[in-house]
């Protein structure tokens, strides 16, 4: 089975840098990358690379290289799905908010309206590769999609043929683009040897053999959650030790050096934080609980539940214990938020620790001044449900009283900071490390805090500059 044309459905966080990677990787190989959104792929085409839909380091300089030339991004899906070999579905597969499993079981009609495209539009045989993160046996639904135009094309004695492989992704936000380059493994699940090592050859284009894994199709599909499962079960582990620090006096960071330096626990994932977030932690595993149940494993759900329900408490463990730092009550106290994305180098707010902590802090009549170097103003609008106050969009000194919280954008950080009652990090930008405290201290309303969710402030330089500090997980 030789490659030659690619296709992928999705243009979103995985399908969009992963694609740009085999085709930078594999000049031989036609990339085309496709998605209904019109807007969305012309924010792909921009001439100007700064406006890439998705910010990954590294990321625009190589679809610089690429576009145009064996990478495209395009809306016509029957042109590229007939003229593909192989075709990645790599769409949104969201939590179900409504039906039988809503609030756990993931939502898969982007995936059965990509396999119905695929059973539409194919031409010859195709390999059809799952890369969004799904349950475990969807495989079995895409097959059954594209086994009936299978049996049907039989009849006229010319139809498309199917083999379905399934490679789940292990991308990490703001290191995309490391992580697609230097993996620390492939997984490639399916039944057809032939169409497996079809798959490993693009891989092999750049990854050492022995980094690339075979499995069963629903071991693959299982790997996926369990990965993601795991990494969220240390970071709830970690976050719930850090209050148990607060409470003993101990230092949460002390405490991860020195369980970190035991091989057999290692040092990743043990930095405590205001939460994990992003588009698959809470998602994976609530699918987990979903599937845990189905199976008639109460245990097994409860445990993973309980990872969950831990994350959304630390959540709003941080925002009351500033209530109470600011004398009980927030009603028009302006509190500058230094970054919304869920972590940093990326865009991407989707499941932010950050959304929570400050519809809490709203909620008890905060004025947040809301700072981040790529969440955009409209991004925060959506995710808080809330309109920001139009006087101070533009991250300007006005400071209105209300009796309700709200929220501006801040361009600046000292415009953020100016006259505010507490300044809280939330995440990890690397300019945060940089800030003059003496000159922010000065611009600041006292007795004012600094409450760091991310451990990266120099305790020293923010008490010298007569701040009050808070650091998650020190007593």
């Amino acid at each position: 089975m030789k490659i030659n044309n690619i296709c992928c459905i999705g243009a979103g966080y995985v399908g969009g840098p992963t694609m740009s990677v085999i085709a930078d990787r594999c000049p031989h190989i036609q990339v085309n990358v496709v998605d209904i959104n019109q807007e969305r792929i012309n924010s792909w085409n921009d001439s100007n690379l700064m406006n890439l839909p998705i910010y990954e380091p590294g990321l625009d300089q190589i679809v610089g290289r690429c576009r145009g030339k064996n990478l495209h991004f395009s809306t016509d899906l029957e042109r590229h799905i007939s003229q593909a070999d192989m075709i990645f579905i790599s769409v949104n597969t969201p939590t179900k908010t409504k039906g039988i499993g809503a609030g756990k079981a993931s939502d898969l009609k982007w995936v059965e309206a990509s396999a119905r495209k695929v059973a539409s539009f194919a031409r010859g045989h195709t390999i059809v590769v799952e890369k969004s993160t799904l349950p475990v046996r969807t495989a079995e639904v895409i097959q059954q999609i594209l086994q009936v135009e299978e049996r049907s094309g039989k009849k006229q004695e010319q139809g498309p043929t199917f083999d379905v492989l399934s490679n789940p992704e292990f991308l990490s936000e703001g290191s995309a683009v490391k992580d697609l380059e230097e993996p620390d493994r492939v997984l490639i699940g399916g039944d057809n040897d032939e169409a497996i090592e079809a798959l490993s050859r693009i891989y092999k284009k750049w990854v050492p053999e022995e980094n690339i894994l075979h499995t069963n199709i629903w071991s693959s599909e299982l790997a996926k959650l369990t990965a993601n499962a795991f990494l969220a079960q240390r970071i709830s582990s970690i976050n719930s030790i850090a209050a148990l620090c607060e409470a003993t006096g101990g230092d949460v960071r002390e405490v991860a050096r020195a369980i970190g330096s035991d091989s057999r626990i290692g040092a990743r994932f043990l930095d405590s934080g205001p939460g994990f977030g992003g588009s698959c932690f809470k998602k994976d595993i609530l699918n987990l609980v979903y599937l845990s149940r189905f199976f008639g494993l109460s245990e097994v759900a409860d445990f993973w539940g309980g990872v969950v329900t831990l994350n959304q408490w630390h959540q709003h463990r941080v925002s009351t214990l500033i209530v109470k730092k600011l004398f009980g009550t927030l009603a028009s106290k302006k509190i500058a938020v230094l970054g919304f994305a869920f972590k940093a180098n990326t865009n991407d707010t989707r499941e932010s620790a950050a959304i929570q902590i400050c519809k809490d802090l709203i909620d008890e009549g905060a004025i947040l001044f809301i700072h981040d170097p790529k969440a955009s103003p409209n991004q925060i609008e959506i995710d808080l449900g809330i309109k920001p106050l139009d006087k101070c969009i533009d991250g300007s000194n006005s400071k209105e009283t209300s009796k309700d919280g709200t929220w501006c954008f801040a361009s600046k950080i000292i415009d953020a900071a100016d006259q505010a009652d507490a300044i809280l990090v939330l995440t990890e930008w690397e300019e945060y490390t940089q800030i003059n405290w003496l000159e922010i201290a000065n611009r600041m309303r006292k007795p004012a805090w600094v409450f760091d969710s991310r451990s990266i402030l120099k305790y020293e330089e923010v008490i010298h500059a007569g701040l009050n500090f808070w650091r998650i997980g020190m007593g």
